[in-house]
């Protein structure tokens, strides 16, 4: 991500909203301040590994997914409390989750965006009613096939994701103007 010069070079979708998203959301919006405008605060991609009590190796498959996929070292979460119908005990690894803020957010949200959606079988959409209440959205992914840095052939099993994206936007109708502007295609 080094530029010619040695200096960071921005992301695209940075620029985009630095130059063009941001005032824009300003004058519809209303605000008094620049600081009142919606931005990106980081993105949560997690993945689920139930097996992965029987199989370690499925974990491990999921973290080098999550790791290709974003661009940044997952971790292995842990299992909060026991539930006995899933034999699950507390402390037990089953998931993992990237955290992406700042530079590698923007390039994720901008591959998500515009590489790895399209790819998704019969897609009309993401459901607009996804929102959280507080400006937040979740989005679900069944396949993890759908990026491009995954390699058919290589995967253990097709596995789902789960994407939290956290804006700074108060009410789910700013963040759903915000997300907009920048291409998030939701189902009209």
């Amino acid at each position: 991500m080094k530029g010619v010069e040695g200096k960071a070079k921005e992301p695209r979708l940075k620029k985009i909203y630095r130059e063009q998203i941001a005032p824009e959301l300003f004058k519809e919006l209303g605000y008094k301040s620049v600081m009142q405008t919606p931005r990106l605060e980081k993105i949560v991609v997690s993945m689920g590994v139930g097996e992965a009590l029987q199989n370690k190796k499925l974990l491990d498959a999921a973290i080098d997914d999550l790791t290709l996929i974003t661009g940044q070292k997952a971790v292995k979460t842990k299992s909060r409390k026991s539930i006995a119908n899933f034999k699950i005990r507390t402390g037990q690894e089953i998931g993992a989750k990237v955290t992406l803020r700042g530079a590698v957010m923007y390039e994720f949200f901008d591959r998500l965006v515009n590489v790895a959606l399209p790819r998704v079988k019969d897609f009309r959409g993401i459901n607009q009613n996804a929102f959280d209440g507080h400006g937040n959205y979740s989005l679900g992914v069944t396949e993890q096939i759908i990026f491009p840095e995954i390699d058919f052939d290589k995967i253990a099993r097709v596995a789902g994701l789960n994407i939290a994206i956290v804006t700074t936007a108060r009410t789910d109708a700013e963040a759903k103007a915000f997300l907009t502007k920048f291409g998030m295609p939701f189902r009209r």
